[in-house]
């Protein structure tokens, strides 16, 4: 098995979970103190893995060292949802690691975080101490990490050396390797996701919103309720329902052209900022603002009861906003992640101002009645998609 150290005994007390490598301890770093790697890509899947035997281990190995200083190096790389432990799990296992193991560790490197890592940075910050959060390095790169450690003595696992290689070609703007795929299939006449939102208009009498959609945002609304981390693991279903029919749009529904735009909105003055939203949004696709104001207006009826279910506007930008927005070309790099969280929060905080702009002088928006009785189509099939309604349902619920 990759990763397993050859001196490994059967008779180890965790060898089921010691087989595979994902805990290592390596050399030193550059001030003398042991080094300690877990590799999220060497986790089995879920149903493979006792997660609670995973944390004794993880105890088991750190008991042996952490009298002494010692750095974490920690490659997320690999985490995906058939391998990734619950949210409740982490809760109790940040716990579990008590003052003995906290205060000796000096350094814990985050190699190649992803907008998850982000999330769970908000949800445990609460529990996290300041002193606790100085540790933390996020690197982008392996070569990030060279600058604080000596990589040549890191058990790096060869999944972790060629993503970190694909990740700078797409920086130098190099083609990824050639990789043979099989022609493109004609979609379903029923799919629902990876097509775009024209075929799903065309395939479903002319409906404004993707079913999917409207039937997943109805559902929430309806039902929703809090999650069961030990049911769901750490998705709730229809909510990743949500965030993979975004995600699998041949386009993002904010576009490629707007990419660029969005990532200027940090450098715009506050005040201004909704304004700038305002604009940016002018610019799209009639169909993709019709979309994307009917779910701006669920997720901002969310926000309103973040008092009980913990998901503000923020929050909801973490989870939502890298499954709006992407670069023609590679990955959103980390400096991306705040504007285009940002742009995505004032899209929910400030929905009716972005949407509904104030009446010029002389002028009268049209009232729900007139925009569905004498307004343009699109106006009129919104309406009958239905606007977002208050729900007492969505005090309950929480997105993931």
């Amino acid at each position: 098995m990759a990763g397993q150290d050859p001196a490994l005994s059967t008779s180890h007390p965790f060898y089921d979970v010691a087989r595979h490598g994902i805990l290592q301890v390596a050399g030193d770093d550059r001030c003398g103190r042991l080094i300690v790697t877990f590799s999220c890509c060497r986790m089995p899947p879920s149903h493979e893995l006792d997660h609670q035997r995973l944390l004794e281990y993880l105890k088991f190995t750190l008991d042996q060292y952490v009298e002494n200083d010692y750095s974490l190096v920690y490659f997320h790389h690999g985490l995906h949802g058939g391998n990734k432990p619950s949210l409740g799990w982490l809760q109790s296992a940040y716990k579990e690691f008590d003052r003995k193991y906290k205060k000796n560790l000096k350094a814990l490197y985050v190699v190649h975080p992803t907008s998850f890592i982000k999330v769970l940075w908000k949800l445990f910050k609460p529990l996290i101490s300041h002193k606790f959060g100085k540790k933390v390095t996020y690197c982008s790169s392996l070569r990030e990490l060279r600058e604080h450690l000596q990589c040549d003595q890191l058990p790096i696992p060869q999944e972790v050396l060629r993503y970190d290689e694909k990740l700078r070609d797409l920086h130098r703007g190099l083609p990824p390797p050639d990789t043979k795929k099989p022609p493109p299939r004609p979609p379903l006449p029923t799919q629902q996701f990876g097509v775009s939102l024209q075929y799903l208009r065309d395939k479903n009498q002319g409906a404004l919103i993707p079913p999917v959609l409207r039937l997943t945002v109805t559902y929430l609304r309806e039902k929703g309720k809090p999650v069961n981390f030990d049911d769901y693991g750490d998705i709730h279903v229809p909510a990743v329902v949500l965030k993979t029919f975004l995600r699998e749009l041949p386009q993002p529904l904010l576009t490629f052209a707007a990419y660029e735009q969005i990532l200027g909105i940090t450098s715009v003055e506050s005040s201004l900022r909704v304004t700038r939203c305002r604009q940016i949004l002018q610019s799209l696709p009639e169909h993709n603002h019709a979309v994307l104001h009917y779910l701006m207006g669920f997720l901002h009826e969310v926000s309103r009861e973040s008092l009980y279910n913990k998901m503000n506007s923020s929050n909801l930008a973490c989870v939502f906003g890298l499954n709006l927005i992407w670069p023609s070309q590679g990955l959103s790099s980390l400096s991306a992640l705040v504007p285009l969280n940002l742009f995505t929060e004032l899209l929910i905080e400030y929905h009716e101002k972005v949407f509904n702009p104030p009446e010029a002088p002389g002028e009268r928006a049209p009232g729900p009645t007139e925009a569905s009785g004498q307004g343009s189509p699109l106006s009129r099939q919104c309406a009958r998609a239905g606007a977002p309604q208050a729900s007492p349902c969505l005090s309950r619920l929480r997105v993931p």
